[in-house]
């Protein structure tokens, strides 16, 4: 029998204290990797010091403030790394025996056989591009046979295939709504789009963009979609149960609120969405749930007007008189109920790759209001109520025709899962194994992993 494929992958998001789209693809694509049978590695740049002692790395790899060697072994690490610095950067396996109870990350680990480390690696890499505009080379023993980036990075597994996801190119696309250095982002993302072994997108939209804004021929851009699941348990929960979570926790009533999940920045168009929800005199409070980011204070800013001002700090939730609530953050089994119990999700990003929040909730089956731009159309196709997301009447319009249609409810309702179904777990498999095939790696007997988890969690 022959040996099942070697396929890693980077932690660059999956070490985030809190789940990002691009962490959750990288967690998904980890199981649809271990369903065809691949063995799989996680590549992290943690700033986790090396030992020599396994326990140590163990205990380093979940909590970094592990401590700090002595300052003369720090010293030498340094010399050391400086001078093989021309030659690249080296990974370190970390054991993960069970030694460490790490119960409590068990929703943001990725499905893995190997987990490996090299001490601040996405930095290192960052300052690399800068200054050299290359790649900086890391050795995994035991070569990998393919090295699956989930995102750009100035990296390249030395001996290994290389290929690189580009979610989207919205900083090119939309550079005021980003922070990236335009300059130093679109270096990169063109020379990855030349020295790839391949390029992964999202969506045919952001395929249309790697083309034309970078160059990259077609026949070396695949777009494999995303997998959109959520654990049938959560699904399938009594609707008596979900009102009975939303209720005790923050007092709502299934069917009687709208939805929008997501971080609050310019791109998610936070500030358009809360207008037309004033202006659209429904009943019903408007739930927000998302970290501030980037400009938010922009995006918040007619919540804060003299006429609509009229705050209520309850607990960790912010009220209007317009019962606007705002969270920061909702754990993923509350989030799932509210996204069950709204009257509608309302998502009009003005740019997408893909746009997991609207399919999710098309998933669980609740009425959905996006954008008509990007990848959305595509995703959702008429599953959703489209609109211009710059228009706000256009969304007052929509808004209005959900709240006052249960007809139209119940189409969207009906129509939602079987949309989301064309991104299930399998199907994106499938995807995945026709790109792997054309790249030389076979699929071996599939095998169970855990559940696919959800973007927002």
């Amino acid at each position: 029998m022959t040996r099942p494929a070697r396929v890693f992958l980077d932690g660059y998001n999956l070490a985030l204290s809190q789940g990002t789209g691009v962490a959750t693809y990288a967690r998904n694509l980890s199981f649809a990797l271990g369903r065809l049978g691949h063995e799989v590695g996680v590549l992290y740049g943690t700033r986790a010091s090396p030992s020599s002692a396994e326990l140590i790395r163990e205990i380093a790899f979940f909590d970094e403030r592990v401590g700090a060697p002595p300052k003369w072994l720090v010293a030498l690490r340094r010399s050391r790394r400086l001078l093989r610095a021309p030659f690249g950067e080296l990974g370190v396996p970390v054991p993960i025996t069970g030694r460490v109870v790490a119960t409590t990350f068990r929703d943001r680990l990725p499905h893995f056989d190997e987990i490996w480390n090299s001490q601040d690696l996405f930095q290192q890499s960052s300052t690399h591009q800068r200054l050299f505009n290359t790649r900086l080379a890391v050795d995994i023993p035991a070569t990998p046979d393919l090295m699956h980036w989930t995102y750009p990075l100035a990296l390249r597994a030395r001996g290994a295939r290389n290929i690189y996801t580009m979610h989207d190119l919205v900083p090119l696309r939309l550079p005021y709504t980003t922070l990236d250095n335009k300059r130093r982002y679109f270096r990169l993302n063109r020379m990855l789009g030349q020295v790839a072994d391949h390029i992964v997108t999202v969506s045919e939209a952001s395929k249309r963009d790697i083309i034309s804004l970078l160059g990259v021929p077609e026949e070396r851009v695949t777009n494999t979609y995303q997998a959109v699941d959520i654990p049938r348990r959560l699904r399938e929960l009594p609707m008596e149960q979900v009102q009975a979570e939303i209720n005790g926790s923050f007092g709502l009533e299934a069917g009687k609120y709208w939805l929008f999940f997501g971080a609050i920045e310019p791109k998610k168009n936070v500030g358009r969405l809360i207008q037309a929800y004033l202006a659209s005199g429904v009943e019903g409070p408007l739930v927000i749930v998302g970290k501030k980011a980037w400009k938010s204070e922009e995006e918040l800013r007619l919540l804060h007007d003299d006429h609509v001002r009229y705050l209520v700090q309850e607990g960790s939730v912010l009220r209007t008189r317009h019962r606007v609530m705002l969270l920061d953050y909702a754990p993923f089994r509350l989030l799932v109920n509210l996204i069950r119990g709204a009257r509608g999700v309302l998502f009009p990003s003005l740019y997408e790759g893909f746009g997991l929040p609207a399919l999710e909730s098309m998933l669980l089956g609740t009425p959905v209001i996006t954008s008509n731009t990007a990848s959305m159309p595509e995703v959702v196709g008429d599953a959703a109520l489209k609109v211009d997301p710059y228009d706000i009447s256009d969304l007052v319009q929509a808004i209005r025709a959900i709240d006052r249609d249960p007809a139209l409810r119940g189409r969207l309702a009906e129509a939602g899962p079987r949309q989301a179904a064309q991104f299930s777990a399998e199907r994106y498999a499938a995807r995945l194994e026709a790109l792997y095939a054309r790249l030389g790696i076979a699929p071996r007997a599939a095998q169970a992993t855990p559940e696919i988890r959800l973007a927002a969690e």
